[in-house]
């Protein structure tokens, strides 16, 4: 069992508010994982308006697999949400 942990970290510009925030995160979070059957979910930064930090989960059977998905999750939140920032991503299989 290969289980791929994805690290993300998002600045949200011209939010102005936590519940601004929770609005965009809340719709990302719901569109990546009906896109990719992957656990995601804010990790860090709870409390900053303009920051997010996500973690994204999968588990398979193949490094290159968890690896490829991971790799197109970030890829597809900067081509679909011009509205978010991904400032950084690391990716671990464990």
């Amino acid at each position: 069992m290969i289980i791929g942990l994805c690290t993300i970290e998002l600045h949200l510009p011209g939010n102005g508010s936590l519940k601004g925030k929770r609005r965009v995160l809340k719709s990302l979070i719901a569109r990546v994982h009906r896109e990719f059957n992957v656990s995601i979910a804010e990790v860090d930064h709870q409390d900053v308006w303009q920051s997010a930090v996500l973690g994204v989960v999968c588990v398979s059977n193949g490094n290159n697999y968890v690896h490829g998905l991971l790799t197109k999750v970030v890829e597809w939140i900067e081509h679909n949400r011009p509205d978010v920032q991904v400032v950084d991503f690391k990716i671990e299989i464990l």
